[in-house]
């Protein structure tokens, strides 16, 4: 039997419900302590949930809420700014297809899923502190309030307080030169249902697919040298940021037609991109990271809310099988660590390829059919990435 019966989980977002979930089918009783006194609805742009990602979902009985809440994604196509063709990727044979949705959607169906399960969440549970003993840990926060259990698992995202905590020395998010941006647009451009677009502009990176009822969502980045948080973006009007939109956008196909029909309501200016270097310590006493705190690859790699996923249902099952918080947090670190880092590494080289010029589009445009059937075959790129299973039935083994 392990010795964890209790957890605190800091942060509501996505990796918050999803580990409190894990824990309590682990037989862990979990609360949810998020910083913001309300809810995250509406906040966000689009992300893709990835065919592992939605196996870690059905691993603890998860996934139905999140397919409901997403469209399927089976084949991507990608263009240059003129609309002609780069190259073409199917889904990968005996897997489901990936489920694309706006962040705040999958926000809901989790929260109200684990709800609806027995897990609390509280909310202005903003922390600033941490007191650990023989016997537990206890979490101060700035309302005067305190919570206790046996372990506490900082689920707070790429600014995380409880990484600080763990590791005073412990790395900031790296910035991103990317602007980012999504929108809905009042237009069905030409597409095909189920296809996800990336196309690559003379001055940006812009990707899309159709929505039921005749919108398009549609996400960009635009290069951008000095970091911005969401706050400033956000003291940007969002009609001058679609008139910079679309001058840098200018005449790309279908970026254009996007962007004439995006109201200023249906924009979000989402700021610069972070993503995180690789982070020392993920765990020290009885605190342990998990999903963006502890890695945060760059959105480019469509595995982010996957990978935060994954590492809900390894830790929760390290804390179920093994007899005590430390061995447990290391397991979970040696079963983790080397996946994440590796997608963050494609990610990397994937975010260099949206600030490429007229000429690099041009030379990928002659090289990409001839790669696609060789060297970037879908099995080979995100083969490994997307068959990934953890095998929640197995014990984990120690060390």
């Amino acid at each position: 039997m392990a010795a964890v019966r209790t957890a605190l989980v800091i942060g509501g977002g996505i990796a918050g419900p999803v580990t409190a979930l894990a824990l309590r089918r682990a037989g862990i009783e979990a609360t949810v302590h998020e910083a913001y006194t309300g809810t995250a609805d509406g906040v966000g742009g689009q992300l893709t949930i990835a065919p592992n990602g939605l196996a870690a979902l059905a691993a603890i009985g998860a996934d139905e809420p999140v397919w409901a809440a997403g469209q399927p994604m089976d084949r991507t196509v990608m263009a240059d700014g003129r609309g002609r063709p780069i190259g073409e990727f199917p889904g990968l044979p005996g897997l489901p297809p990936s489920r694309a949705m706006w962040r705040s959607d999958l926000y809901r169906a989790l929260r109200d899923h684990a709800t609806a399960h027995g897990v609390p969440i509280e909310h202005g549970r903003r922390l600033v502190g941490v007191d650990e003993d023989a016997d537990g840990v206890t979490a101060r926060f700035a309302d005067g309030g305190t919570a206790r259990a046996d372990v506490l698992v900082g689920a707070d995202g790429v600014a995380s307080t409880v990484r600080t905590l763990i590791d005073p020395a412990a790395p900031a998010p790296r910035h991103v030169p990317l602007l980012n941006f999504a929108g809905a647009a009042d237009v069905a451009v030409p597409a095909e249902p189920g296809t996800a677009y990336f196309t690559f502009g003379r001055r940006g990176f812009l990707g899309y697919w159709l929505e039921p009822g005749g919108r398009t969502s549609w996400f960009g980045n635009l290069p951008h040298r000095e970091p911005m948080t969401i706050a400033e973006a956000r003291r940007v009007p969002p009609a001058e940021w679609l008139r910079r939109l679309r001058e840098a956008y200018g005449d790309d196909v279908p970026a254009r037609d996007l962007l004439r029909h995006t109201p200023p309501e249906r924009l979000a200016a989402l700021g610069t991109l972070q993503i995180m270097q690789s982070v020392p310590r993920w765990h020290r006493g009885r605190m342990v990271l998990v999903g963006d705190s502890a890695h945060a690859p760059s959105p480019s790699s469509g595995q982010g809310a996957s990978l935060a996923m994954e590492s809900a249902v390894e830790l929760a099952r390290c804390l179920r099988d093994l007899p005590d918080a430390p061995s447990a947090f290391a397991a979970y670190e040696r079963l983790r660590r080397a996946r994440v880092e590796k997608v963050a590494a494609r990610a990397a080289r994937t975010n260099a390829g949206k600030t490429m010029g007229p000429a690099a589009v041009a030379m990928m445009r002659l090289l990409m059919p001839l790669a696609t059937r060789t060297l970037l075959t879908p099995e080979r790129t995100l083969g490994a990435e997307q068959r990934h299973r953890v095998d929640w039935d197995s014990p984990v083994a120690v060390p």
